[in-house]
């Protein structure tokens, strides 16, 4: 073996810009790929380690992993789905450590095959006993890999015990250095071609990204299963359950949805410790991906100052947004009042729908405002429109004097859409006053039938 094969970088794929190379709109897929171990042998960073990519939370902590999380890497020209779990330790005593094993073992019964991953320098231990024979009663492909292995003249000694599990032989190698990824990638295909039925053609349809967001312990977790029709993501009372975002594909009639459950967004920054701050990142980033925001708003407790920094943060993302009011069968509150008070804090003038995950009430109406939504979205003002809204705007109210001089906009033209961006040519634009631009902002919107989606205006001097 070489000492050192690693996979380049890849690139984030989004079904919005449809598959590469296929005319058809097909890809294969090589297989799905389990990712499991004993808690913290290094799962998530050998799957950052083979996407080329930090998309999952890593932490010296154990257990920072909960819900399954698939992603894809390439390699020679063939895309493999993987998917990391978290630890299965059966005597844990931690909260959610059965349910962290129940998702484990989900992802062994969907995959096509398994890394087994075990700590070399730990050596093996009773827990990897506990994961080998989950793994044989499986009946599933596997291949034994003892990660941390960042000396090659340490391997030998390193992956002498692993033997004993009966599960093949060993590959070597160091998930943060990357030695040896690139064969582990060579096997791992060698070993999926071996399987009939594995590598699949999938259709790659036009995305839309929804990313579910709010504060901690609000119920994302609750809506996605409910969304998807499967306990996808560990649901629990306890306050920071969901500690990474994942994503699934839920296919609604013509309407394909990427759904992002994220991690609960705190809105005091210094409360938060390492893992929380990095499961915020990842939030964001999702955010970032996505086309439209669910704001989740607890109908027990109201809206508040945080779900209000949460909908700031999906507009700052560009995302358009829905705020959803979740727990409907629990409490009915004044949705008057509350689409009032949405109006005078929040710039994008979200719609509001109100659901209950445990009666899987409002989810269809849930689903159809998104496709309004992304339609507004991905939408395009002709140039006409946007000219004779902008005089009308200016007629009602005009710009403020500055210097007894007044900003004149001359001319306006849409550019870009996902989010609609307008670039509006004026006079002089240190003229511009900040009032008078959200004013003419709202107008944009109200006019265009922009609602829920951020509007950007740049203003250029003539």
């Amino acid at each position: 073996m070489s000492a050192r094969r690693e996979p380049p970088r890849a690139r984030a794929r989004r079904g919005q810009d449809g598959p590469e190379g296929d005319d058809e709109g097909l890809r294969r897929i090589a297989g799905t790929v389990a990712v499991i171990g004993y808690p913290n042998v290094g799962k998530s960073t050998l799957v950052n380690r083979l996407t080329g990519r930090r998309d999952t939370v890593v932490h010296e902590e154990p257990g920072v992993t909960r819900d399954r999380k698939e992603l894809e890497c390439e390699w020679n020209g063939r895309t493999i789905r993987l998917v990391d779990t978290g630890g299965i330790d059966l005597a844990s005593d931690d909260a959610f450590g059965k349910d962290v094993a129940a998702q484990s073992r989900v992802a062994i019964a969907e995959a096509d095959l398994a890394l087994f991953l075990v700590d070399a320098r730990a050596g093996l231990t009773p827990g990897d006993e506990e994961v080998a024979q989950i793994v044989r009663r499986s009946k599933i492909p596997v291949i034994l890999v003892a990660n941390k292995v960042d000396n090659p003249k340490n391997e030998a000694v390193a992956m002498a015990d692993l033997h004993a599990l009966g599960l093949g032989e060993p590959i070597a190698i160091s998930a943060i250095h990357g030695n040896n990824a690139g064969d582990l990638l060579d096997l791992i295909l060698e070993r999926l071609d071996a399987i009939d039925g594995a590598d699949h053609p999938e259709r790659v349809a036009n995305e839309i990204g929804v990313a579910i967001m709010g504060r901690p312990n609000v119920g994302k977790s609750s809506l996605f299963n409910a969304l998807i029709g499967q306990p996808r993501a560990i649901v629990s009372d306890i306050p920071g359950t969901t500690r990474d975002s994942i994503d699934t594909r839920l296919v609604v009639g013509e309407t394909t949805l990427r759904l992002f459950d994220t991690a609960g967004l705190r809105k005091m920054r210094k409360h938060r410790q390492d893992v929380e701050y990095w499961s915020e990142m990842r939030s964001l980033a999702s955010a970032a991906k996505a086309d439209v925001a669910l704001v989740l708003v607890d109908a027990a407790e109201g809206l508040t100052d945080h779900d209000l920094h949460v909908a700031d943060e999906a507009r700052k993302a560009s995302c358009a947004t829905i705020v959803v009011v979740a727990k409907w069968d629990i409490q009915e509150i004044d949705l008057d009042d509350l689409r009032e008070r949405l109006a005078i804090k929040l710039r994008q003038r979200p719609i509001v729908v109100t659901t209950s995950a445990v009666t899987s009430r409002g989810l269809e109406r849930l689903i159809r405002t998104i496709e309004e939504v992304y339609a507004r979205y991905t939408s395009r003002i002709s140039t006409p429109v946007l000219n004779r809204v902008l005089k009308e705007a200016t007629d009602f109210r005009q710009p403020p004097l500055v210097r007894d001089r007044r900003l004149k906009l001359i001319y306006g033209a849409q550019v870009q859409t996902r989010p609609p961006r307008f670039r509006i040519t004026v006079n002089d634009r240190k003229l511009i006053k900040a009032d008078w631009a959200y004013y003419l902002e709202n107008r944009i919107r109200e006019a265009t039938g922009l609602e829920s989606c951020p509007v950007i205006i740049d203003f250029v001097a003539r």
